[in-house]
């Protein structure tokens, strides 16, 4: 089985650096490929690439600006290997990565796999704390985690592969971003593919570096919930519902202490607490641990805002999704 390795970048020459870097420390031996996929950036990043031909082999591509998800079809269509494992460009790979991705396909077969992602101790108090706030149990990151089986994971963009069979008879990722992810995940299934999740493959994911960056990333993702609910009715859940509720449950716990009703907040009080010793204990750091709770509130207040948005305009006042959020749709 050849890898090969799709990566699209935007402005991102120093990410995408850093990233070739790990990728010349594998411990994989077998022959891969990878392929870069300049989606029309203003800062492109051909000098960085070519520092790395004589350790990596690599394929350059430049494109107008489509959107990530049809500069990865763009990069699959020319990809030479018959499993795709698809990177964001601000992912750092640890050396076992290929390995064990390797290992987990040989061990069980899927057509479609997704891995974890973690935080390297280089990275800002900001991104660590944002990463707890992504992936942590306590927050959306464990809503998700309880609402997806693992052999029924939809794998997310920044880590996963697919092989060339399912991309094929997919077309691959939509024009949609975010949410090109879980769409295609879906599609997968109703064409007899299988997903899985490897939990050992796993990647260090930088994310967003600031709080307004964040809030656009979690605000799209609230927003493209309802129009993945509308295509794919059939597996739409309640737990989408969570973060929403949870930010008009605590506006009603303040408008309650009007009248002297405390034991909302409290309820609300203690969860932040728990927030709080939990990243402070995990990243060993007071600082990170405060920073936690300001991007805990950013993920709730952002998804649950654009998710309610959202679902009035296409649930309710049937608005077609490209005529509501046309933000969130690129022309291929």
């Amino acid at each position: 089985m050849i890898f090969s390795l799709i990566i699209p970048v935007y402005n991102r020459p120093d990410e995408i650096e850093e990233l070739l870097q790990s990728l010349t420390l594998q411990d994989y031996t077998q022959p891969y490929e990878i392929v870069i996929i300049e989606d029309g950036s203003a800062i492109p990043c051909h000098d960085v690439v070519a520092k790395f031909n004589a350790q990596l082999k690599i394929s350059y591509y430049f494109k107008q600006n489509s959107g990530p998800g049809d500069s990865r079809n763009f990069g699959m269509q020319r990809a030479q290997g018959d499993y795709f494992i698809i990177l964001d460009s601000d992912c750092i790979i640890p050396p076992h990565y290929l390995q064990s991705v390797a290992d987990n396909l040989k061990a069980g077969y899927t057509d479609c796999f997704g891995g974890p992602d973690g935080a390297l101790s280089s990275f800002s108090d900001v991104q660590k704390a944002i990463n707890f706030s992504m992936t942590s149990f306590l927050t959306t990151g464990g809503v998700r985690g309880k609402s997806e089986k693992i052999e029924k994971f939809q794998p997310r963009s920044f880590n996963m592969g697919i092989s060339k069979e399912a991309f094929v008879a997919s077309g691959g990722f939509g024009n949609i971003h975010p949410g090109e992810d879980p769409d295609l995940s879906i599609r997968l299934w109703k064409l007899g593919y299988t997903t899985n999740l490897f939990k050992d493959a796993f990647v260090y994911h930088k994310r967003r570096i600031d709080w307004d960056k964040f809030y656009k990333q979690v605000n799209k993702f609230g927003k493209a919930r309802p129009i993945l609910d509308k295509w794919h009715p059939e597996y739409k859940k309640i737990t989408f519902l969570f973060p929403t509720l949870f930010m008009l449950g605590f506006a009603a716990s303040l408008i309650l202490l009007l009248i002297n009703v405390y034991f909302f907040i409290y309820i609300y009080t203690l969860y932040f607490v728990m927030v709080f010793v939990l990243a402070a204990s995990q990243n060993k750091s007071i600082k990170i641990g405060l920073l936690a709770l300001v991007a805990v509130a950013i993920q709730f207040y952002g998804y649950g805002s654009g998710y309610l948005k959202a679902f009035i305009k296409i649930h309710l006042m049937r608005v077609k999704p490209t005529e509501a959020f046309p933000e969130l749709f690129f022309k291929a």
